[in-house]
């Protein structure tokens, strides 16, 4: 279980994951609780462990859950982080952001500019023009491509977005 979240993790930070693990504000770790991986400090910690595993709902961030199929899927409370420490960004017009927070994936014709040397097939943090994070997502075209393709050809897969917030509010 841990290779497999530390595999999609590196999809999105490549070799930026370390900063999460070694910050100078304190020692953070990653847990696993109830098929959910969660991001909290060192200290939190400690003091979630007086509390029985029946009773602890949750503790720190939730980074995201293990299918029933054992695969991992990102949450969107882990975007902060994510944007933060992310190697590839796209970056949507205005007339796009609004179809992406309804769950519909990014267009060509929505693109405004795309981190230099993106592969494909990798995770790219999602951000509006005055550089707020949207989501996140798989980048099905390399950069190079992007500059060839049709406007209504499919750059991001959308993974997730902040408008889950609203269309899942029970769920996370």
């Amino acid at each position: 279980e841990t290779q497999i979240f530390f595999e999609k993790l590196t999809k999105y930070l490549g070799a930026n994951i370390k900063f999460l693990i070694d910050r100078e504000d304190g020692e953070y770790v990653f847990r696993l609780h109830r098929d959910r991986i969660y991001y909290l400090r060192a200290d939190v910690l400690k003091m979630a462990a007086h509390v029985g595993r029946d009773e602890l709902l949750s503790s720190g961030t939730i980074f995201g859950k293990f299918t029933k199929s054992k695969k991992f899927k990102l949450n969107i409370t882990c975007l902060d982080f994510l944007a933060r420490y992310c190697k590839y960004k796209v970056w949507v017009k205005p007339n796009g952001e609004q179809t992406f927070l309804y769950g519909n994936h990014v267009l060509k014709g929505h693109l405004a500019r795309i981190t230099e040397n993106t592969p494909s097939n990798t995770g790219v943090v999602v951000f509006s023009i005055s550089d707020i994070p949207l989501g996140f997502g798989m980048c099905m075209k390399t950069t190079q491509q992007c500059r060839e393709i049709d406007p209504t050809q499919v750059v991001v897969i959308n993974q997730a977005d902040v408008g889950e917030y609203l269309r899942s509010e029970d769920d996370i």
